[in-house]
């Protein structure tokens, strides 16, 4: 050591300090002055925040101009998901937002708080929900104060949402969809599909904005534009209902499928055909190889990859079959391709009907059944099983940080996500939220999150249905 070059030992440090954990980055800063000010280089928390979150912005510590704001960043968001991960009273706040006197059929973040740009001070997230009793409303879930109320209509059935285009889209019991401004609650279109029963999903497509409506009479009306202007309409089936409706990653394709027949197979659409329709030529559609479908997911990290729950050839058993979609164009005509790439059968009870399906990534589904909850990998490996409810699931949400279960018992369960020793994905279950009191409340029905903060709706015995928002700080 040349106290005559000390910045050659600041280096040295530094180099050595790369290989440490965070922990041992703080204890050694601990030690002298010169091993603090090495310790707090901020190129070092820099490279521990991107290998730990990949996506990272100092603009959301509220100034950019904090010396040392690397590693000020990395403990802020290092504790926000401790608090998470631990849910520990007073690691976060619980509001009840009341208002709607029926039943909430959904709700919707308008504004989140995403894992690439987490608000590390404060919570802004507002929400939004569609009930029987005919309102649209959102709401702040920091303070728990409603921000917009929409008009009393039929009671509303479903509800969607395009944060980009800050646009809310609901179905009543009529079959009229409405298009609405997020941020007022201003109406701003309507179409009326004549069916009691809507699936609704929206996309954008060739930077166009689109709204596909699955009706109860079996077809697949296609909108365009917030104003909902018509672009096409395919039959699938009749008179069944369409009740699965999931875009693709790349938008190229819409699986849709019916769960009132086991004998009816889930169809693909070719997105451009539904949203650039010719006169002279139907829709592109084909049938995927199986029958009776319970759920579906596109997997996130492929193209075009479908996986489908369906009944096996003995009809009392389920299987969960993954496909490849494509297509071959030819200089006549152009074929769908749906080939199978694995199957593999599920130990679910013969009698579940309520079944849902998400995928976390290329080789993680989720599946959802009953009181209990399974990780499976692509080729049917059983990474993990849960059966901490003690009544149905009602509802999940999923992303790539933690997976939350809303339930019948009137509790959420909170999972995270971990690697094992072979790099894979599993789930760490971590704690439960609870709703409330049975004896005014008859259990969650809906669940939806951000990186910070988790709403879920609980069904009142009353017919008023009440929201419970859980958020996070740091």
């Amino acid at each position: 050591m040349d106290p005559l070059h000390p910045y050659l030992i600041g280096d040295c440090l530094i180099h050595i300090y790369s290989f440490l954990t965070e922990e041992d980055l703080i204890i050694a800063s601990h030690v002298c002055k010169d091993w603090h000010e090495a310790a707090d280089t901020p190129w070092l928390w820099r490279r521990l925040c991107l290998q730990r979150w990949t996506f990272c912005n100092l603009a959301v510590l509220g100034s950019d101009q904090v010396h040392h704001s690397w590693k000020t960043y990395f403990l802020r968001r290092r504790h926000l998901e401790e608090e998470m991960t631990q849910g520990r009273s007073g690691g976060y706040t619980c509001i009840s937002l009341r208002g709607h006197t029926g039943r909430v059929v959904g709700l919707v973040y308008l504004q989140g708080n995403s894992a690439q740009l987490p608000e590390l001070c404060s919570s802004s997230a507002t929400v939004c929900s569609g009930s029987t009793d005919g309102t649209v409303r959102a709401w702040n879930i920091q303070n728990g104060q409603p921000l917009w109320c929409s008009p009393v209509q039929s009671p509303l059935t479903a509800i969607v949402k395009d944060e980009q285009h800050d646009v809310v889209i609901t179905a009543d019991s009529t079959g009229l969809i409405k298009t609405w401004r997020a941020s007022s609650g201003k109406e701003v279109a309507s179409f009326p599909t004549a069916s009691p029963h809507c699936t609704l999903l929206q996309y954008s497509f060739n930077n166009d904005w689109f709204l596909s409506v699955g009706t109860n009479q079996g077809s697949v009306c296609t909108l365009a534009d917030s104003t909902l202007t018509k672009k096409s309409s395919i039959k699938l089936w009749d008179p069944f209902k369409v009740d699965v409706l999931v875009v693709s990653p790349n938008k190229k394709w819409i699986a849709a499928g019916t769960k009132d027949s086991d004998d009816l197979s889930p169809k693909v659409i070719y997105t451009e055909s539904l949203t650039s329709p010719t006169e002279d030529e139907d829709p592109l559609c084909q049938a995927v190889p199986v029958t009776g479908c319970q759920a579906a997911v596109f997997v996130p990290t492929q193209p075009a990859r479908l996986a489908v729950i369906h009944f096996t050839a003995l009809s009392t058993n389920k299987a969960l079959t993954v496909f490849d979609v494509s297509i071959k164009k030819t200089k006549y005509k152009a074929d769908i391709q749906v080939q199978q790439v694995e199957s593999f059968p599920l130990t679910l009870k013969n009698w579940s009907s309520h079944i849902l399906l998400e995928a976390r990534d290329s080789n993680c589904l989720v599946v959802a059944a009953d009181q209990q909850l399974w990780v499976y990998s692509l080729k049917g490996a059983l990474l993990a099983n849960f059966k901490e409810h003690i009544m149905p699931i009602s509802s999940i949400c999923l992303d790539n940080f933690r997976v939350v279960t809303a339930s019948h018992d009137l509790s959420l369960r909170v999972l995270t996500w971990t690697k094992n020793r072979d790099n894979g994905l599993s789930l760490e279950s971590r704690y439960h939220l609870l709703g409330g009191s049975h004896t005014m409340s008859r259990g969650f029905t809906h669940v939806a999150s951000d990186y910070t903060s988790i709403v879920a709706s609980v069904e009142g015995k009353d017919g008023k249905d009440v929201l419970k928002a859980y958020f996070f700080t740091s």
